[in-house]
């Protein structure tokens, strides 16, 4: 009865040791196989398996017979700036082969950040006040800096001076000593540019000297040092570059002040262009992941050097248990900049919005394997749909990296952004401020705004007082190789202003006098010149109602004198009538 069941059970297990049997003369095989075959293979799968995780493309390269990936160049049919500029750069229009040994958009960021290759030399440094008490270190490297591979020291740049000015935006936590600012300004100050590099605020060993810190849409502080080089230097064409969070910066400041901006062209390298997409892209694979750690690190030890206003505007606490960026700005940047959320400051700070608003020559530059700015931020539809933007994307290059040649002292990105400012300040294209015009207007209303204004005292006294308006300083402390020199310059002619009405509104004690001192004469005619320009201005408005309103203004209040003379005269004029009359009678 129950033979069958034993008979199944012992078929069972006779299959099963069929199966011991089987794996044990594999093993008995694989360990024939020497160890070194073993090694060999695990380190092919290891390769393969890091060649994928690290997206090389050396065998891309190699295939395709080390000929590089063009240049993707997107604009708008009818642009201007692509016609008239990009079509006649060769670089932007050749291809870009990455350099061999460091053919990973991985490999190039972290050669650059960790090595580089920066060219050996000094800046000499100005220290620029803002109206708010912050404090701006800019770094300069002049053309006349680097002479025959040496460098000369304690040049300073004439008012008159016309060559080029390149201002240079930093990245989140760079300053003028990052390897490829360094390289940046190399380039373009030995091919005749006067370079000055623009750190943020608490950065380049500057100290936080108000409560205000940068951070990735704050643009006053890029607004005020291009007004100050462009009123310091008028004749020079201005040109701005940003590179990564500072590109942000840049392309946001163009579209906030469009056509107002001083600048003749501008170049945007490695833009993160959305921060909310940049936020979810740096935290979703593991490479990002260490990205996102190693950029933390970086804010902590700035947040490190200027513990003492951190801890006072912030969560200081929670800055140092930060784990990622987006903490960092949860107990940092929302505190410091009154953001309601950490989304909140990602949408108010992502220059997309403004794209659209630009003015001004901008080329944009951007790796499509960018670790750290993803390409899915990227605006195209924005780019194209502005006649003056040009949108350059390279297949590779990493994040600012873009190394080239055998041995990588190279950037390419340097040699395109050189050629786009040569041919755009060579041609008709560059963009211009205001029309003269439009500056006196400005003028005008400055001058009515500001000052100097009639002030009539209590003991009858007239004097001119100047508007209160706090202007930019700064103290420049030019560095060359073993001499400091000090020089503090004035934004505005405040004080002086303030001293002159400060002593018209002063008597001489009280005395009353039928003729005025010279100086007090001078005063008078200040007061005079101000009357004129307001009645200038009144008179010349551009709207018709105003000056007719003015003109019956004027003939109603003076009818009553104007109506007595009338009379009078007409008077007169009857009596030597009928006198005449009777006379010949």
């Amino acid at each position: 009865m129950f033979s069958p069941n034993f008979s199944q059970m012992d078929w069972s297990i006779s299959w099963d040791e069929s199966y011991l049997n089987a794996y044990k003369e594999v093993f008995r095989a694989l360990c024939l196989i020497p160890i070194l075959h073993y090694v060999i293979a695990f380190m092919v799968i290891w390769v393969v398996f890091l060649y994928n995780f690290l997206e090389f493309h050396f065998f891309q390269d190699f295939f395709s017979g080390f000929r590089g990936a063009p240049v993707a160049l997107t604009f708008h049919p009818t642009s201007h700036i692509y016609h008239g500029v990009v079509s006649k750069c060769k670089i932007l229009h050749g291809r870009y082969l990455a350099t061999p040994w460091l053919s990973s958009p991985h490999f190039q960021t972290t050669f650059l950040n960790f090595f580089g290759n920066p060219p050996a030399f000094s800046y000499r440094r100005q220290l620029f006040h803002a109206s708010d008490g912050g404090t701006i270190a800019l770094d300069w490297l002049t053309s006349s800096d680097i002479s025959r591979g040496a460098f000369e020291v304690n040049h300073t740049i004439s008012k008159e001076d016309t060559t080029p000015l390149v201002v240079v935006i930093p990245g989140l936590t760079s300053d003028s000593t990052s390897s490829y600012i360094k390289h940046l300004a190399f380039g373009l100050a030995k091919h005749g540019w006067n370079v000055v590099v623009s750190n943020h605020r608490g950065l380049g060993g500057v100290s936080i000297t108000s409560d205000c810190f940068y951070n990735a849409g704050w643009t006053e502080d890029a607004r005020v040092v291009i007004d100050y080089l462009h009123h310091q230097y008028p004749k020079a064409p201005l040109f701005a570059i940003g590179t990564s969070i500072g590109a942000n910066i840049l392309v946001k400041y163009l579209g906030e002040d469009r056509e107002k901006v001083p600048v003749a062209g501008a170049v945007a390298i490695c833009s993160p262009w959305d921060l909310l997409i940049g936020d979810r892209f740096i935290c979703r694979r593991l490479l990002q992941k260490l990205y996102d750690r190693a950029l933390t690190i970086g804010l902590q030890g700035y947040a490190k050097l200027h513990e003492p206003c951190y801890s006072r505007l912030a969560n200081w606490e929670g800055i140092k248990k930060s784990r990622s960026i987006r903490d960092f700005d949860n107990f940092a940047t929302c505190f410091v900049g009154k953001f309601e959320t950490v989304d909140t400051y990602y949408r108010r700070s992502t220059s997309t919005p403004y794209v659209l608003n630009v003015s001004v020559p901008l080329l944009c530059i951007s790796a499509l394997d960018d670790p750290v700015c993803t390409r899915e931020a990227i605006p195209w539809d924005e780019c194209r749909a502005n006649k003056n933007i040009v949108l350059a994307t390279i297949k590779h290059g990493g994040h600012l990296a873009f190394f080239e040649g055998i041995t990588g002292s190279r950037l390419w990105w340097v040699r395109a952004t050189d050629e786009f400012l040569g041919v755009l300040h060579s041609s008709s294209h560059m963009h211009k401020k205001k029309t003269e015009i439009t500056e006196q207007k400005a003028s005008i209303e400055s001058s009515i705004d500001q000052g100097p204004y009639v002030n009539v005292g209590e003991d009858g006294m007239v004097a001119a007082v100047g508007g209160a308006h706090a202007g930019n300083k700064s103290v420049e402390h030019f560095t060359g190789l073993g001499s400091i020199q000090d020089k503090t310059v004035l934004g505005t002619e405040q004080t002086q202003q303030q001293t002159e009405a400060k002593s018209d509104v002063a008597g001489s004690g009280g005395e009353v006098s039928g003729e005025c001192s010279s100086l007090q004469r001078i005063k008078c005619f200040d007061v005079i010149a101000a009357s004129k320009r307001w009645l200038n201005h009144l008179l010349f408005r551009k709207n018709g109602k105003s000056v007719w309103l003015l003109v019956y203004i004027a003939i109603i209040t003076s009818w009553p004198i104007l109506g007595s003379a009338l009379r009078i005269f007409s008077r007169k004029k009857l009596r030597n009538f009928s006198a005449a009359t009777s006379h010949r009678r």
